[in-house]
C-alpha cells in the first residue's frame, strides 16, 4: 500500500466545529493530507484558517447556527460554491448540558438533541444527496463519544444524543454503502481541550482520569488527526460502519 492510500488531495472537507478543539485539529489534518477545508460554524475560525494557510493548504469559512436544522442545506451550498463539491463530511460541533436527571429540563434536553443528533443526521443527508447526484461517493465520519457506550451521570441528553449517533452512523453505513458512501465514527477519550478545563483543574478529578487511562496522559487534539485522515481517505474504502476508539485505552481498562 502506497502512502496514495491516505492522501487527501483533490478532495473537499467540511468539517464542523472546526474553529477550536477537536474539530480545529482534525481540519488541520486533512488540510495537512491534502484536502480543501470548508470550516463550518457559529465562530470565524482564524486561528484554523491561519494554520492551514500556513501548511500551504486552501480552506473557506462558512458561517452557521449549527442548533438549526434549517441550516443544514445551506452548509453544503457554500461549501460547494466556496471550493467545489463535498467528498467528505465531518460532524463534529456538539454540545452538553450537566444536570441531575431528575432536575433535567426540556430546553437542555432539546438543545443538545438538536445540535448533536439531529442537525448531523440532516447535515449528513444533504452530503450525502451531493454525493450521490454524479455517483461520486465520499466519506461521512461522525465524532461519537465515550458515553456512546457508557452513561456518565448528569448529562442525560448529551448521552442519549451520543449513543444516537452511534447508532446513526451503522444505520447509514447498511443503507449507503451500496452508493459508495462510508459512514463511520470516532470516538474521542479525555483531550485536553476547552470542554475538559475544568476537570484537568480540578486535582482530584485529573488524578482519577488519569489513573483509568492506560497511556497515563490526557489526549492532544492532534491524536485525532490520524484517525480521521484514514477515515476520509482511500485506505478506508472498505471500512463502513465502525467506530474507532482514540481513548488512550480508555475503553479497554
Amino acid at each position: 500500500m502506497s502512502m496514495q492510500s491516505f492522501s487527501l488531495q483533490g478532495k473537499v472537507a467540511a468539517v464542523t466545529g472546526a474553529n477550536t478543539g477537536l474539530g480545529q485539529a482534525i481540519a488541520i489534518a486533512m488540510a495537512g493530507a491534502g484536502a480543501r477545508v470548508a470550516l463550518v460554524g457559529r465562530s470565524a475560525p482564524d486561528e484554523t484558517a491561519a494554520a492551514i494557510s500556513g501548511l500551504g493548504g486552501e480552506s473557506a469559512a462558512v458561517m452557521a447556527d449549527l442548533s438549526q436544522v434549517d441550516n443544514v442545506q445551506g452548509v453544503i451550498d457554500e461549501t460547494e460554491a466556496a471550493l467545489g463539491p463535498v467528498d467528505i463530511l465531518v460532524n463534529n460541533a456538539g454540545i452538553i448540558r450537566r444536570e441531575d436527571a431528575l432536575d433535567f429540563g426540556v430546553s437542555d434536553w432539546d438543545d443538545v438533541m438538536a445540535t448533536n443528533l439531529q442537525v448531523p443526521f440532516f447535515l449528513a443527508q444533504a452530503a450525502a444527496r451531493s454525493m450521490t447526484n454524479d455517483d461520486r461517493g465520499g466519506k461521512i465520519i461522525n465524532i461519537c463519544s465515550l458515553l456512546s457506550f457508557q452513561g456518565g451521570i448528569r448529562v442525560a441528553s448529551y448521552t442519549a444524543s451520543k449513543s444516537g449517533l452511534a447508532g446513526l452512523t451503522k444505520l447509514l453505513a447498511n443503507e449507503w454503502a451500496g452508493r459508495g458512501i462510508n459512514v463511520n465514527g470516532i470516538v474521542p477519550g479525555y483531550f485536553a481541550t476547552n470542554n475538559t478545563e475544568a476537570l484537568r483543574n480540578d486535582p482530584e478529578r485529573n488524578r482519577q482520569i488519569l489513573e483509568r487511562i492506560p497511556a497515563g496522559r490526557w489526549g492532544d487534539p492532534a491524536d485525532l488527526g490520524g484517525a480521521a485522515v484514514f477515515l476520509a481517505a482511500p485506505a478506508s474504502d472498505y471500512v463502513h460502519g465502525t467506530l474507532i476508539a482514540v481513548d488512550g485505552g480508555w475503553l479497554a481498562r
